[in-house]
């Protein structure tokens, strides 16, 4: 399943498997979306092999497991606290830029 999930990860430059119950998973999407990105999103609580991503994702290394964000394809791991972090240090952006999530 991890492999299945790495897949997902990386088909579009920002993905972020969520649960739409959670506050924090609505935070992150938020922050994207204000940034001008179209993350492709996988609401782990609405699909049927969620629980199966769930665990993967735990696997990954991801506690708590959503929200899972992946830019370019690569983990970031507490990703919640880092997204913050790295978007009010300046560096979210450019790394978004990289992946190709943005343009401008």
């Amino acid at each position: 399943m991890e492999k299945q999930v790495m897949k997902l990860a990386s088909q579009k430059a920002v993905v972020i498997f969520s649960k739409s119950s959670c506050c924090m998973s609505h935070t992150i999407k938020s922050l994207f979306y204000d940034l001008g990105v179209s993350p492709a999103i996988y609401e782990l609580d609405e699909i049927s092999n969620g629980r199966e991503i769930e665990r993967a994702l735990q696997k990954l290394g991801c506690n708590p497991s959503v929200p899972a964000v992946f830019i370019g394809g690569q983990l970031i791991h507490n990703s919640t606290s880092t997204v913050m972090s790295l978007h009010l240090s300046g560096s979210l952006i450019p790394m978004l830029k990289r992946a190709g999530a943005i343009w401008l």
